[in-house]
């Protein structure tokens, strides 16, 4: 049975959703930091409590890069917390990234969180995403089903036509 994890990274919104064989929910989490440094051993452990090591595991995370108009000091933050998310991620079982157009794409997303809210909501009620600020652990879940579909051949269906075309 194949754990399914997605990451959506961030040094202080980061966050972890967990998927089991089935797509069933089985856990989520904002990953912890400590003046905007992730706690790593954190995060490895909790990792670790997720996946069974008989168990096979496979991660997906955001590809993603700093924004136009960031100053290089909140980009090297930035960057050093996506790497030791990463890095961590990878020492614990087979790491693939995706960027944020594709895997919404795949569930016809816009860039609004509420729609991914709204679709997570729907897939995962046990899962608790009531705020708004849920969005990190909301878009780690739908990142961990669009690396289920796409390891499982399930490619994106275009919406039915009406007339048949």
């Amino acid at each position: 049975m194949t754990i399914w994890i997605g990451i959506d990274p961030g040094s202080i919104s980061g966050a972890l959703g967990a998927l089991d064989a089935r797509g069933d929910y089985l856990d989520s989490f904002e990953i912890q930091h400590k003046d905007k440094h992730i706690l790593a051993l954190v995060f490895k452990n909790h990792l670790l409590k997720i996946i069974d090591p008989k168990e096979d595991a496979q991660i997906c995370m955001e590809y993603v890069w700093s924004l136009p108009g960031n100053g290089s000091a909140s980009s090297f933050q930035f960057g050093r917390a996506v790497g030791v998310i990463s890095a961590v991620a990878e020492l614990t079982a087979p790491l693939s990234f995706v960027t944020p157009q594709k895997w919404k794409k795949h569930f016809h997303l816009s860039a609004d969180k509420n729609e991914s809210l709204d679709l997570a909501r729907s897939f995962w009620p046990e899962a608790r995403l009531t705020k708004k600020k849920d969005g990190g652990r909301t878009e780690a879940l739908l990142m961990a089903l669009y690396w289920q579909d796409m390891v499982n051949g399930k490619q994106n269906k275009q919406k039915p036509n009406p007339d048949g075309l």
